[in-house]
């Protein structure tokens, strides 16, 4: 049998054109060789299933103890004093933080329960902050939360998004989610959220939220972006995600709607799906504190993001200086990560924490939202990420409630962009819910408030957000803060009392299609075949274009006799009866941004 090479399509957009055979015609022999032109058309398609997403939070390697009941009856009191700390021994500041459980903490030996309130050791390998969210609405500038017995002012309630919905879209299932933040609220004075059941078979939009009081709904997607009443499995660092993204959502907006979307699993097909449910479930704000790695895919998953009424928000990485989705995607507001130091009174000071993500996207063009007007930003080519950032550091980190699977409660310091994701989310649903509350549209994409009416003017710049000029995420050019934006920081974090005022008088924008992926040139995958004198040879190429745009393919120096046939990018090629000799076809692919590549394939006929 004649040996070949036959390759599937590298990268996922498929290629098509009806199914037909090209015959070479004309003399015989090598030296009367022809030529066809293909016309390829590109058309989109879903991301592929193969393509995995993590969650992005890290945990410090402690286990706390259950926190005071400084809080319980007036919110804010823990604010009198500074955050907890507690020292690290030299076993526990080794153990790496990125996707640590607290079943991980747990098992390791390496963690006892550590007094509230101790103070590091003189001789610890390092401390560990942990902030109430008392303390961190203190130190961002976020309004002191009434006493829990107080009814809030129709302001006050719109302070703490009332009338809202967050979206939270997750892999697999936290059978505790409810329960952990129950906990979570009454150990803090944070207002209680109603279980609130959207059936299976419940008709989309929903309802409006209610303006007074937080409810929580549970919905289990399915991979074809509908709701099913079978719970995904259960995954113990998804479970981790799940309660930090709630948890800290609700701390931030306490009295927005939170709709947490559980997919069956962590494939971006499942998480597009849920985003997509969001989307039909009427207008808010998702949060999507996971990754995955880019590719000419995502050209696949820009109408997921087009959502009317929508804000997206996600995760910028927690593994140093790079580029990951969605927080690619030009409609989704990338958020990285800081290292904050606050004592309890003053001003906070914060610099780039050095496993947030940030980084120019090989993929999506600059879109026109980051203009050379922005102090700092200069003249890029490619979408940059971040676009803002909060505190991220587990080693600075916040309290989350975990109950794993079988287990009794626990206490931890989590960070990861995780952490400041939902936080961004909760500040966009109260700026949604002030707008209500003075008679406009909720803001949508918040790019252009945050890039133009903010980051554009000096004055708006320094008073709403703080500007992060220390530390770094790599040792690449654009790893470093610096004055104005940066990728590690963005434009840096809120100062939510004069922030939200200013995105609630912004003008609402409409998302539209973000821009397209980047041009690059077709790719044509080729080896040489081999056949004997005589005996049919098959044979094929494949070729794609990571840009997902229409080509147009030249193939030269065809034999006698053979034909060719397109299918789904892969060109086959059939010679029933060859004539021993050495040939070459000639490809050349050419797409309509005008880019090509060539290709030489060998044909020997022993």
């Amino acid at each position: 049998m004649p040996g070949f090479d036959r390759r599937t399509v590298v990268q996922p957009v498929l290629l098509v054109l009806a199914s037909a055979i090209l015959s070479a015609c004309g003399g015989g022999g090598a030296d009367t060789s022809t030529a066809v032109s293909m016309q390829v058309q590109a058309v989109a398609v879903a991301a592929p299933s193969a393509v995995q997403a993590a969650p992005t939070f890290h945990l410090a390697p402690v286990l706390l103890d259950e926190p005071d009941d400084t809080d319980r009856d007036v919110p804010f009191m823990s604010t009198l004093r500074s955050p907890h700390t507690v020292g690290l021994s030299a076993d526990q500041a080794a153990v790496a933080t990125r996707g640590l459980t607290i079943q991980a903490i747990l098992a390791n030996g390496r963690a006892g329960i550590l007094s509230a309130g101790a103070a590091p050791a003189a001789a610890s390998a390092g401390t560990v902050t942990t902030y109430t969210p008392a303390q961190i609405r203190a130190a961002y500038g976020l309004s002191a939360l009434p006493a829990t017995t107080a009814t809030p002012s129709a302001d006050q309630a719109a302070q703490m998004g009332a009338g809202q919905t967050i979206y939270i879209v997750d892999a697999y299932h936290d059978p505790n989610a409810a329960a952990e933040l129950a906990s979570f609220n009454q150990k803090f004075g944070l207002p209680t959220c109603a279980t609130q059941a959207i059936p299976a078979s419940a008709s989309l939009p929903l309802a409006a939220a209610g303006s007074s009081a937080c409810a929580l709904s549970i919905v289990y997607a399915t991979a074809a972006g509908g709701m099913s009443s079978i719970a995904p499995a259960y995954n113990s660092g998804w479970q981790t995600e799940i309660a930090l993204d709630l948890q800290w959502a609700h701390a931030t907006a306490p009295l927005a709607r939170l709709v947490l979307i559980e997919v069956p699993d962590a494939t971006t097909t499942s998480l597009l799906a849920g985003i997509r449910l969001a989307n039909a479930m009427g207008r808010g704000v998702v949060s999507m504190s996971f990754g995955a790695s880019e590719g000419s895919w995502m050209s696949a998953t820009n109408s997921a993001f087009t959502g009317t009424g929508m804000s997206y928000v996600a995760a910028a990485g927690d593994a140093g200086s790079g580029v990951s989705w969605p927080s690619a995607e030009p409609a989704v507001l990338a958020v990285g990560g800081t290292t904050l130091t606050w004592s309890g009174s003053g001003m906070r000071a914060e610099q780039v924490w050095s496993k947030t993500g940030g980084g120019a996207s090989a993929y999506f063009a600059r879109p026109s939202y980051q203009s050379s007007t922005v102090p700092g930003l200069g003249s890029p080519t490619q979408r940059l990420v971040s676009d803002v950032a909060f505190n991220a550091d587990p080693n600075t980190g916040q309290y989350v409630a975990i109950q794993p699977q079988g287990g009794s409660l626990g206490w931890v310091s989590a960070g990861g962009t995780s952490l400041s994701t939902p936080q961004w989310a909760g500040l966009l649903a109260i700026a949604n819910a002030m707008r209500a509350r003075a008679g406009t549209a909720s803001i949508g994409d918040p790019h252009a408030a945050l890039y133009a009416n903010i980051a554009s003017v000096p004055g708006n710049y320094a008073a709403a957000l703080l500007d992060i000029t220390a530390g770094n995420n790599g040792s690449c050019s654009l790893c470093t803060a610096h004055s104005g934006y940066d990728t590690p920081s963005g434009l840096g974090t809120p100062n939510a009392a004069n922030l939200l005022p200013l995105l609630a008088g912004a003008t609402a924008s409409v998302t539209t299609t973000p821009s397209p992926v980047t041009a690059s040139p077709p790719q044509i995958t080729a080896s040489a075949w081999t056949g004997t004198h005589g005996k049919t040879l098959t044979g094929s190429f494949s070729v794609t274009d990571p840009s997902g745009l229409s080509m147009t393919l030249s193939i030269s120096g065809i034999p006698q006799g053979m034909t060719l046939g397109l299918n789904g990018g892969v060109v086959t090629a059939t010679w029933p009866s060859p004539v021993k000799g050495q040939y070459v076809l000639q490809i050349k692919a050419t797409d309509s941004a005008n880019l090509s590549s060539s290709a030489s394939l060998p044909v020997t006929i022993q």
